[in-house]
């Protein structure tokens, strides 16, 4: 059977999550399964790089399925969105890949973003699409407080106690803040990038380190908090719609040419 890779856009507002859910909640994963039945009946399971949280977004998710008809893939990826209206959900590309391509087995990077704004006034046009928060924040003193998270390290202060992940060791290549413009106040994008990450792991860090902005923490603190090794010296885990899956990297892009 033909597999093909699939790059993925959604607002996962009106979503459960990725993840097919059992008790028939509305998931990404069951809108392009069912976008998938209208072009060749029967059942359909397509695998993901990343399972994200209800109310997560994305804008470069990876998943692979296995079809019966070889497909023109320009064809597959116009087809599959045409199914999918109204859900925010769209194909960004879809491309033919080797058998043994795997959508989360192949993939040796994630990419994540985190959107924080802090302004007084309600956001309108970016609500549900990011965190808000309301007193100003000193991007700098999370910074100070982020660079004690990159490299090899227990993260078990900031997994989720629902994690099935076998270890807590994990590796963060890349925690970087960028601030930007926004009107009435500013935005903090928070850039993080491993091999994989633990549940709820982004928005752990991210949480610990708004406290850390608004003076509650001292950027130390972040430090201490890690070598806990103990959920309980979290910071709040902050809300999921502020959170993108970006990217997934593999040995060889399928999406490169």
């Amino acid at each position: 059977m033909p597999r093909y890779a699939l790059k993925i856009e959604y607002d996962g507002t009106p979503f459960a999550g990725w993840q097919r859910q059992s008790q028939g909640q509305v998931s990404v994963q069951g809108a392009v399964e069912a976008a998938l039945v209208k072009l060749e009946p029967g059942q359909h399971t397509i695998a993901a790089a990343g399972r994200t949280d209800a109310g997560v977004h994305a804008t470069g998710q990876v998943a692979t399925c296995d079809l019966a008809r070889d497909w023109d893939a320009f064809r597959l990826s116009e087809a599959l969105n045409f199914h999918l209206k109204p859900a925010p959900v769209s194909i960004l590309r879809a491309v033919r890949v080797a058998d043994d391509f795997h959508a989360r087995f192949s993939a040796v990077e994630r990419r994540y973003t985190f959107r924080l704004v802090q302004r007084r006034a309600p956001v309108t046009h970016d609500r549900g699409r990011v965190w808000q928060v309301l007193n100003p924040l000193d991007a700098d003193a999370m910074r100070e407080g982020a660079a004690f998270l990159t490299g090899l390290h227990d993260f078990t202060t900031f997994r989720s106690s629902m994690c099935q992940a076998a270890s807590p060791v994990k590796t963060l290549d890349e925690i970087r803040l960028e601030t930007l413009d926004y009107p009435g106040g500013q935005e903090i994008r928070f850039h993080l990038r491993a091999r994989s990450f633990l549940h709820n792991q982004v928005r752990s860090i991210v949480g610990t380190l708004e406290r850390v902005g608004a003076g509650s923490w001292a950027p130390e603190t972040v430090r201490q908090a890690l070598e806990a090794r103990d959920r309980a010296a979290c910071g709040p885990v902050c809300p999921p719609q502020g959170l993108y899956l970006t990217g997934v990297g593999y040995p060889d892009d399928p999406f490169a040419a």
